[in-house]
């Protein structure tokens, strides 16, 4: 009983440690390639969530890179206020 209150201890505060590692990440500002990041790195994005995240990296598979960041809004569900949200972040380069 002892060894399972120790390992939910645990358990938690590596979760805790996970949100707050994504959370800084995120409001760091880093640029994010959406030609290339994973669907970790890209819900990372405001309004991107692993769903969205997803049809990006399935669109550009299926149609090659992303020439410009507009280009996102291409993806269904990518609309203009999630461009307009990580415009500043958004690279394809």
């Amino acid at each position: 009983m002892h060894r399972t209150k120790q390992m939910i201890a645990v358990l938690t505060a590596l979760a805790v440690i996970a949100v707050f590692a994504g959370w800084v990440m995120a409001e760091s500002g880093d640029k994010v390639n959406i030609n290339t990041a994973t669907v970790e790195e890209l819900v990372q994005l405001e309004r991107v969530g692993p769903k969205y995240a997803a049809r990006i990296v399935e669109f550009r598979d299926q149609n090659g890179p992303f020439q410009t960041p507009e280009d996102i809004m291409q993806v269904a569900g990518i609309g203009s206020k999630t461009y307009e949200a990580n415009k500043d972040r958004i690279i394809v380069k």
